[in-house]
């Protein structure tokens, strides 16, 4: 009678474990829908979609769409595709990610091995700078841009986002540094190293779990931004999110839609492959700083 019970409740416990993973099978089905609609019509020629086709597979597959979306063409006073744009993008990502993961990581080391009287309140502050909302920073930010002889530029841009996302990326170090052995930091000082020393030597090397992480929700965040990018940049500077809104607003009369899914995908590729390539490592880091703080 046992083994009958065990028996059953192995099969009982296989069948509940099979409706879970077609329950989860079907959401992820539903949750991919929209990039399976947006890579199908990428492909097809606009009669195919225009005709009433979107959800079927294109019959005549072609890759002018994504040529259309890419290269750039003159037309008006802007020019349309997005190839100029992407260089844009990469020169406002990539300093303000490098920047802003360094400087967090720098006050993370200060407020946790080199306190200070008030760095609970100085940590508060900036914690609380993580939730001021986009709108809020508009004009004061658009003043000081204008006042360092940065506006409408990638330059400023960088600056915006490096100045937004400190708050983030402090949070991050701190909390990771928060539990490591004050004793390494204390003996190296009475080896003679520095401040920055110990940083370099001791707290950055082992710090490649948090970084990434930061590295990851930085990127993220300022490659996929709109409104800094709509407010503070002019036509020459202009990121790949305000290029895409563009290319949409370009078609005169005709909506080109394959054109449009191209150019959506194109947007959304860099953060795309970042999240594939270094997706577990984001994971693990963020495991690992949760752990730690």
């Amino acid at each position: 009678m046992s083994y009958a019970k065990q028996d059953t409740a192995i099969r009982t416990g296989r069948a509940v474990r099979i409706i879970i993973y077609l329950v989860l099978l079907l959401f992820a089905l539903f949750y991919l829908l929209p990039l399976y609609v947006m890579l199908v019509n990428s492909v097809k020629p606009l009669h195919e979609i225009t005709g009433g086709g979107m959800m079927n597979l294109p019959s005549g597959f072609t890759l002018e769409p994504w040529v259309k979306a890419w290269k750039s063409a003159q037309i008006g006073v802007e020019p349309t595709g997005l190839s100029p744009y992407f260089v844009n993008s990469i020169k406002m990502v990539v300093p303000a990610v490098v920047i802003s993961t360094i400087l967090g990581a720098l006050n993370g080391y200060v407020l946790t091995k080199w306190q200070f009287k008030y760095h609970k309140i100085v940590f508060g502050l900036m914690l609380f700078a993580c939730f001021i909302p986009f709108q809020i920073v508009l004009i004061p930010m658009a003043k000081m841009l204008g006042l360092l002889g940065i506006a409408g530029s990638t330059s400023g841009l960088a600056l915006v986002h490096i100045v937004y996302g400190l708050g983030f990326t402090t949070l991050y170090f701190r909390n990771y540094y928060a539990v490591f052995p004050t004793e390494l930091v204390r003996a190296a000082q009475i080896d003679g190293a520095g401040f920055f020393k110990i940083f370099w030597r001791i707290l950055l090397p082992s710090s490649g779990p948090i970084a990434v992480v930061s590295i990851i929700w930085q990127f993220t965040n300022i490659w996929n931004d709109f409104l800094f990018g709509a407010s503070f940049a002019d036509a020459n500077s202009q990121p790949m999110t305000v290029a895409l809104n563009n290319l949409v607003q370009a078609s005169h009369g005709v909506k080109e839609y394959n054109v449009h899914f191209a150019g959506a995908i194109l947007a959304a590729l860099p953060t795309l492959l970042v999240y594939v390539v270094a997706g577990r490592y984001f994971v693990r880091g963020l495991m690992a700083g949760s752990v730690k703080g």
